[in-house]
């Protein structure tokens, strides 16, 4: 196993690992076939977290559902038009409220835990150097991992509205869309558009807690370590958020443009601040990757 221990070995998908005549490997060996991703799909989609965090995503909105309904008028009286007083207004309504108060916690933990513990499992199972022994090119496991996780992020921050959007209908009707703050009525037809961009938008903002746990997880063996340090990323960038002496410093901040997307179901769209938030986004997630597969690279595999 002394070949793992060095990124310039056959098993970092050095010449000696091509497959090709005369290199040493074994006959039939291609490193792009080595660990299909379609594997590596049936592999995390059957272990406990993946289930458990799917479970808990897709129960979130019925529970709040009960939650607005045993509660139904035990509220204060008067017509107040926070996002929460209008959720039960119609589904639209309702998923945007269940979005805006999943996307700052439970989203987050949801994307940290698949891309933070995909890696750093791994190696805490002393399994990480008998995959690279099979041999896989380091490259080409960490981009497997890589595109698997960010799949399942993907599928988590996807299903949580989808299913508000479902549980909202049934249980308040499909219902033109009442905007928080001004009270102003939007057609559902005409909102329904911009709440794909929405999604969409609540899945970019996600790419640097995404990146960052992808980072920790391919430089530990504890996914717990990966997993909090993508978590308090998003906490230390909210709490240095209501710093006002910062200024116009906060606008860099990865959590800054995160509620941007309420701009998209105003009367008059303003798509600003999310293309704002998807720059700042994707530069960092990019820049965080870049230095996961560099330190993966150079890794002295021993577990």
């Amino acid at each position: 196993m002394n070949g793992t221990h060095g990124p310039g070995t056959a098993l970092a998908g050095s010449p000696a690992s091509t497959g090709s005549p005369g290199d040493g490997s074994a006959p039939g060996y291609l490193a792009g076939r080595t660990l299909p991703l379609m594997v590596e799909v049936v592999r995390q989609f059957k272990r406990r977290r993946t289930l458990v965090m799917f479970g808990l995503l897709l129960a979130l909105p019925w529970i709040l559902v009960i939650a607005f309904k045993v509660g139904a008028g035990s509220g204060q009286p008067g017509n107040t038009l926070r996002i929460s007083d209008l959720a039960t207004e119609g589904g639209l309504n309702f998923a945007a409220f269940a979005l805006s108060v999943s996307a700052s916690f439970l989203l987050v933990v949801a994307v940290a835990l698949f891309c933070g513990d995909t890696v750093a499992s791994e190696a805490s199972w002393s399994s990480l150097r008998y995959l690279l022994a099979a041999p896989i090119p380091r490259d080409r496991l960490l981009r497997q991992k890589l595109i698997v996780a960010m799949g399942y992020s993907a599928a988590a921050v996807i299903c949580l509205p989808l299913m508000a959007l479902l549980a909202g209908t049934l249980a308040f009707g499909w219902n033109d869309v009442r905007v928080p703050g001004t009270g102003e009525t939007i057609a559902a037809l005409e909102v329904l558009p911009r709440f794909g961009v929405v999604i969409l938008y609540a899945l970019i903002s996600q790419f640097v807690v995404a990146a960052l746990a992808f980072l920790l997880s391919a430089g530990t063996d504890s996914p717990l370590g990966a997993v909090g340090g993508a978590v308090g990323l998003v906490i230390v960038s909210s709490i240095l958020q209501a710093v006002k002496a910062l200024g116009s410093l906060r606008e860099f901040l990865p959590t800054f443009w995160n509620t941007a997307w309420l701009d998209a179901l105003a009367p008059q769209p303003d798509y600003s601040g999310m293309l704002k938030g998807v720059a700042v986004s994707v530069t960092y997630s990019a820049i965080l990757i870049a230095f996961a597969f560099r330190r993966f690279r150079r890794k002295d595999v021993v577990s």
